[in-house]
């Protein structure tokens, strides 16, 4: 199957700034492909390169097989974008707005009005339709912006921090219409520096940091990359001897093991396949387990391992 974005050495320069530097990347059709990085980071840009914003400085993105650089009229045919900003005139009237998005996208009026109606009304939108766009709340003026991919529901749909801004329950009310964009045939990306927005999301996950890709995977897979990432936590009754640890370790091919206060954590890759053996060497040496756990690296954990860096940050 064609992929839906083919990312190729992706550069883009504004003056002597690198903001993208060097990217590759294969997106598939119908996944969610969640983008993951501080501000910053060159999220933004490249997303804008994809939706025909910005040209490269240099190599191409191909979208359902078209070239942003030579086919640029093509591409925009399948795609949509969510701003990170909210793109209105002060003067707009949010239901006048998105009437307008409707019919340029290809519905008839009744269709239109419709779907508008409809849409407003799944973001908690409705009742402000004839307010002027400069009158609404910053989370409602966000809504407005995601209102046009739910009503244009593109081939290739693009989010720029689509819940930023946004209360709890909206939030989780828009990460529902975006998995439904999805089932109903979207190719979805999300550009986010929300890790719960990230892992729940994304088929897979790009983490991208000063305008470079550095990791690429599942959430599961990235995890499992980060050496000695789970953590077997027991906590134990009696003596633990030293030799019985080492025995572990070797055992289960833990990266180190800390004991302290009877608490002993024995640090492993892709530790849910572990845990039992470790429960069995316990019973094994007569050691009663008074309780254990596995922790997983969470993604905070996973963008410091391959970038350094906490996930916050205002470069751009």
């Amino acid at each position: 199957m064609e992929p839906a974005v083919k990312i190729i050495d992706l550069v883009k320069r504004f003056g002597n700034t690198i903001a993208v530097n060097g990217i590759n990347l294969t997106i598939k059709e119908g996944e969610i492909f969640g983008l993951l990085g501080p501000n910053g980071s060159g999220k933004s840009t490249t997303l804008l390169i994809i939706a025909t914003v910005y040209k490269p400085t240099s190599g191409d993105v191909i979208v359902f097989g078209k070239s942003v650089v030579r086919q640029g009229d093509e591409v925009r045919k399948y795609v949509g974008i969510a701003f990170q900003e909210p793109k209105a005139l002060w003067v707009d009237k949010p239901y006048e707005l998105l009437l307008w998005h409707a019919m340029v996208v290809g519905y008839s009026m009744g269709d239109a009005k419709r779907v508008v109606r409809d849409v407003m009304e799944d973001l908690d939108i409705w009742e402000y339709r004839n307010k002027a766009f400069a009158e609404l709340s910053g989370g409602n003026k966000k809504k407005v912006e995601l209102a046009k991919i739910f009503i244009q529901r593109p081939r290739l749909a693009i989010f720029d921090e689509p819940t930023a801004q946004l209360d709890v329950i909206t939030k989780h009310a828009v990460w529902r219409m975006i998995e439904d964009l999805r089932r109903s045939g979207s190719t979805i990306i999300v550009a986010t520096n929300e890790m719960a927005e990230a892992e729940r999301l994304s088929d897979r996950i790009g983490i991208i940091y000063r305008g470079s890709l550095k990791a690429l995977g599942t959430p599961g897979e990235l995890k499992d990359g980060i050496p000695g990432g789970d953590i077997i936590e027991a906590v134990v009754d009696g003596h633990i001897r030293q030799d019985f640890l080492d025995m572990i370790k070797s055992d289960v091919d833990a990266i180190r093991i800390d004991l302290r206060d009877a608490v002993i954590r024995i640090y492993v890759n892709k530790g849910e396949e572990k845990i039992a053996r470790v429960v069995d060497l316990f019973t094994r040496k007569g050691i009663k387990i008074r309780q254990i756990s596995l922790k997983e690296p969470t993604l905070d954990d996973v963008f410091f391992y391959y970038t350094g860096a906490k996930l916050v940050g205002d470069e751009n």
